[in-house]
């Protein structure tokens, strides 16, 4: 299942984020994955998530996201749920090419019968029609 959490920058969507991160791992029988952009996450995220800094493995694009993610999982097949924070951010702003990436991860999460939340930098209104099922 993939699931947007959607709103401009300062709106509250990280610490939302942040909230079902760890009151996943609470509940999680599997792995929780989480990729961000920097590392303000890591002081907040409880140290049983994996905290990934795409940054750090030079990932630029929607496309190179998804094949991160596949990465990731073809790796891990017991990952329960992966969350990205800033997706919009990591595909350079391309609303269009981050629209193909979306759909393609709610493929990858009804294969592999896993969540997967992005937070996206943008109102619900500016949201492509496509992806307004997801929020």
């Amino acid at each position: 299942m993939l699931k947007l959490i959607v709103g401009k920058k300062g709106s509250g969507k990280t610490k939302a984020l942040i909230n079902m991160i760890n009151e996943t791992l609470e509940t999680s029988n599997g792995c929780v994955v989480c990729l961000e952009k920097g590392i303000k996450l890591r002081y907040d995220v409880n140290y049983r998530c994996r905290l990934i800094n795409v940054d750090e493995y030079y990932l630029y694009g929607a496309s190179q996201l998804y094949g991160f993610v596949a990465g990731i999982l073809s790796g891990n097949h017991d990952i329960t749920d992966l969350y990205i924070d800033g997706t919009l951010r990591i595909c350079n702003g391309d609303v269009e090419s981050f629209e193909k990436c979306a759909h393609h991860l709610d493929e990858l999460a009804d294969r592999y019968k896993m969540n997967i939340v992005l937070t996206v930098s943008l109102d619900a209104e500016e949201l492509p029609e496509a992806l307004k099922k997801y929020i």
